[in-house]
């Protein structure tokens, strides 16, 4: 089987890794297209996935996105076209759910928030396979044009790409750290995402409240690394680390974004949401099981050393169930 996928953000990588290694294993021909956004071509290259780069990230206003789209999805059929691919995958992109209908290439899509609507009216319109995490209710996809095509899988995606995972504490020392103080992670906003679009105040309380502590703050964009420079009081790091280890061993993890929440949840890590957007369904349960803490107010981040370690409670899911998923369109048993 020849395989295409395709990155455009930082997680898609984490997410799809093992993917594209568990087809590459099997004899599979596996071809990886990626956007130049965030740290996407960074964690490929730190995760040795070879890729093929083809345009980048035009902004968060809807006539940027619109234009990217147009214009990538064009790039991408010209990579495409005479390479015969049996299956294109992607994690919410547009660009190679676009090209795969125009050059009939059967296509799965997955993604695990369901209220980007303009992303998914794309992707669920196109694709022939729609994967998802089975608490989201079926109807809050059927607008999309999703009806028929939905494969579910329990729990949450970070727990089939972190199961194989084991800590590493070179990070520490990486960073300077010193692992017998606290530390704390902290994610900025998605500023660039359309269902993300304001300013977030209660974030920025949580930044001044951990100045001058052991905070590591991961950026998304070269902007905002840019402007936490110039504020200084944090650690940014300067490339692609290694996040998991890093939310691995630290006390607290606060985040304006989806994955990196997850992963702390998935690595027993205590985390709070500072997300404004609408909640998702793998949010909304997680929050009501007390696996993820809405943040209220910045006063109730404390930031101390955790002594719980061995109650950290892991849930490791095997990412195959993931490929019979995707591949599901090929209409060709990847496992031979």
């Amino acid at each position: 089987m020849n395989v295409w996928v395709d990155l455009t953000n930082s997680p898609h990588v984490l997410v799809l890794a093992p993917v594209i290694r568990r087809l590459r294993a099997a004899g599979h021909h596996v071809e990886v297209t990626a956007r130049d956004f965030a740290q996407t071509l960074a964690l490929c290259e730190r995760l040795g996935i070879d890729q093929v780069t083809i345009g980048r990230h035009r902004g968060g206003r809807v006539s940027a996105k619109a234009l990217g789209l147009a214009e990538r999805s064009a790039q991408m059929i010209r990579f495409a076209r005479g390479r015969r691919f049996d299956l294109a995958i992607g994690h919410g992109s547009n660009d190679i759910s676009v090209a795969a209908a125009l050059l009939r290439i059967p296509a799965s899509t997955m993604f695990d928030y369901e209220w980007a609507t303009v992303q998914h009216s794309i992707n669920c319109r196109l694709a022939e396979v729609v994967v998802v995490p089975d608490v989201i209710p079926p109807e809050r996809l059927h607008r999309y044009g999703a009806d028929g095509k939905i494969r579910s899988y329990p729990g949450l995606k970070e727990e089939y790409y972190l199961a194989d995972f084991e800590p590493d504490q070179a990070v520490l020392g990486q960073l300077g750290l010193d692992p017998s103080a606290p530390i704390a992670v902290v994610r900025t906003p998605p500023a660039v995402s359309l269902y993300h679009r304001f300013e977030n105040d209660l974030f920025a309380q949580v930044l001044d409240k951990l100045r001058g502590s052991q905070t590591v703050v991961l950026p998304r964009t070269e902007a905002q690394r840019e402007e936490l420079e110039r504020a200084g009081g944090w650690l940014v790091p300067e490339q692609a680390i290694d996040a998991q280890s890093l939310i691995f061993y630290a006390d607290l993890v606060v985040s304006a974004g989806g994955t990196m929440n997850r992963e702390a949840v998935a690595l027993g890590t205590p985390v709070f949401t500072v997300f404004e957007g609408r909640p998702g369904a793998v949010d909304e349960e997680l929050i009501r099981s007390g696996r993820l803490l809405r943040l209220q107010a910045a006063d109730e981040v404390v930031l101390k050393k955790r002594v719980d370690d061995q109650n950290r409670q892991r849930v490791r899911r095997d990412p195959a169930l993931l490929v019979d998923l995707l591949a599901e369109p090929a209409h060709t048993p990847w496992r031979g």
